[in-house]
């Protein structure tokens, strides 16, 4: 019997916490301030989260303030920061948020517009590379029809050079059997 209302206690115990909602301590609070330098003196009053205070002085855990009602209290001293509250904070840290955010879709925009310039880039880049190939491959059939032409000229004239010589010769042999020699001589 022990044991099952112990096993009972702990399911209502883990039920209850795993069905706990999550809530946050509001912004709104306060802390009091005392007659004294401690928690036995007199509450004289409360100074709300985030409101300017005046340093007067300070004693073990605790500070004497003037708030900005004029009052004079001691308030313990981990309740006390230099930094401004979050109510005077808030906006300018919201502000500044907006800002960055604006920032971020300008900047946003521009990259877009850089990635859309360097696709442009690409493309272009292609096509110029594909005319150049097209250039190149057309330059080296020119340069092999040059060689060839060049080749067949060589040749050509190789040939009237060898025709020329060859009239010459036989002109030089033909002539001279047509023309009679006037001197016989025998020698």
């Amino acid at each position: 019997m022990y044991k099952t209302n112990f096993l009972l206690l702990i399911l209502i115990f883990i039920s209850s916490v795993a069905n706990a909602a999550t809530n946050y301590v509001s912004d709104d609070l306060h802390t009091f301030i005392h007659s004294g330098p401690g928690t036995k003196y007199k509450i004289i009053g409360s100074v709300n989260t985030g409101e300017h205070i005046k340093v007067i002085r300070k004693e073990s855990n605790f500070i004497l303030v003037k708030d900005s009602k004029g009052r004079s209290g001691w308030i313990n001293s981990k309740y006390v920061s230099s930094k401004p509250g979050l109510k005077e904070r808030l906006p300018k840290l919201e502000a500044e948020l907006s800002k960055l955010k604006k920032q971020l879709d300008e900047d946003k925009g521009n990259l877009n517009s850089k990635a859309s310039q360097v696709t442009n880039l690409e493309n272009t880049n292609s096509k110029l590379t594909k005319q150049l190939e097209e250039v190149q491959a057309l330059n080296t059939e020119l340069n092999e029809k040059l060689d060839t032409k060049r080749t067949d000229l060589l040749i050509k004239w190789f040939t009237y050079g060898g025709m020329v010589a060859g009239a010459g010769l036989l002109l030089g042999l033909i002539i001279p059997l047509l023309i009679p020699n006037r001197r016989k001589s025998r020698w």
